[in-house]
């Protein structure tokens, strides 16, 4: 029954890190570059489009890797019984 309450913490505190991230994500956006930001101002909509998708291109493989990585460390201190 212990292992059980102590499962639920370790998932209740995950999800609230990521209620928590995701809150924050507005103020992150904002710390761009001045250059950065007033190049991609002056694109073009199909310029602002590829940027955006370029973002979720790049983002997605970190993503990967840290989901990876976390779960292999998981997994490697609960081993199934």
């Amino acid at each position: 029954m212990q292992n059980d309450a102590n499962s639920v913490l370790k998932w209740a505190t995950a999800a609230g890190c990521a209620v928590l991230l995701c809150a924050a994500s507005p103020r992150a956006a904002a710390q761009g570059c001045a250059m950065c930001y007033q190049t991609a101002a002056a694109s073009a909509a199909t310029g602002r489009d590829a940027l955006r998708h370029g973002i979720w291109i790049l983002l997605l493989p970190a993503v990967s890797l840290f989901l990876g990585i976390f779960a292999f460390i998981y997994r490697r201190n609960n081993p199934p019984r």
